[in-house]
């Protein structure tokens, strides 16, 4: 049920389907990055307080106990004023009675923002994970893509976030580094989410929105070569405790499961796709061809 209009395109990750959607932001803050299409018909800018709470405000009060999810969009909600982020949360609090969890995505950028002691308060008001796109765990991949991060710092970002308590879920991308660097991508991958040991690691495969011209700068990996490259980092992750998931839209091939204790599963997983994959010649050295051409 849709209570108020939202500022199109919305993005939200696949579990936050049930989740009551509020845009406290609107684009991405790191709207710089090649290989990403999901903000560029938006510029970015922060909405006022007034402006949730007007919205919260349009909520039947009837309908308000059975909202149990919110999720806080856009690109980077995080990236909030604390103050202000904080008097969001109240007003979902106070307006939501059997609210048990916010989510949000964070980009690197966001999450400079915020200090230990501000992420602890905004857990303590009921945010509990935060949705971080790594892409890729290599320098030389995250150059190319102008993340404006470096895997090193992003990851002891992502350690600030579970030192407050609050939950991660990571997602890398599949053929993000072409053919040129799909191993060492594949491996540096595997080795920061394995240092991280974030709740839930998720995998997505490049595809075409917004992005031709990236896309056109590497040799995209066929669909055998993403097979390959996912085999080499479910093979190489190694955390202590993380659930993953290759459930996106632009995944050809789905994986569910948990490391440690599904790891050896997993591997097999992928070994039997590329091998009954290999028996259609045709399909597995083509280049996938999902795109998404509405924003």
């Amino acid at each position: 049920m849709f209570y108020f209009d939202y500022d199109e395109p919305l993005f939200r990750p696949p579990s936050e389907a049930q989740s009551l959607i509020f845009q406290i932001t609107l684009g991405c803050s790191q709207n710089h990055c090649t290989f990403c299409g999901m903000y560029k018909s938006k510029q970015f800018r922060i909405r006022p307080v007034a402006a949730i709470a007007a919205e919260i405000a349009r909520i039947p009060v009837a309908h308000r106990a059975h909202i149990r999810r919110v999720f806080l969009a856009d690109g980077d909600a995080l990236v909030y004023p604390q103050a202000g982020l904080t008097e969001i949360l109240d007003l979902l609090a106070n307006n939501f009675p059997h609210l048990n969890r916010i989510g949000a995505y964070a980009s690197p950028n966001s999450l400079t923002t915020k200090s230990v002691a501000e992420l602890e308060v905004l857990r303590s008001k009921k945010l509990r994970i935060l949705y971080f796109g790594l892409e890729s765990g290599d320098d030389p991949t995250l150059v190319a893509i102008k993340k404006g991060f470096t895997a090193a710092t992003m990851l002891d970002l992502c350690h600030t976030v579970r030192s407050a308590g609050i939950k991660l879920s990571v997602t890398a991308i599949l053929g993000l580094a072409g053919e040129q660097r799909s191993s060492e991508h594949a491996a540096a991958t595997a080795a920061w989410v394995t240092a991280l040991s974030p709740e839930y690691f998720s995998l997505l495969t490049l595809f075409h929105r917004h992005n031709d011209d990236f896309i056109r700068s590497i040799q995209q990996l066929t669909r055998g070569g993403i097979l390959e490259e996912t085999l080499r980092i479910v093979h190489g992750l190694a955390p202590e405790k993380t659930i993953l998931r290759s459930n996106h839209v632009s995944n050809f091939l789905n994986l569910a499961g948990s490391y440690p204790k599904d790891r050896a599963r997993l591997i097999t997983d992928v070994e039997g796709a590329i091998a009954e994959a290999r028996r259609r010649p045709q399909w597995y050295n083509a280049v996938a061809d999902y795109q998404e051409s509405f924003y």
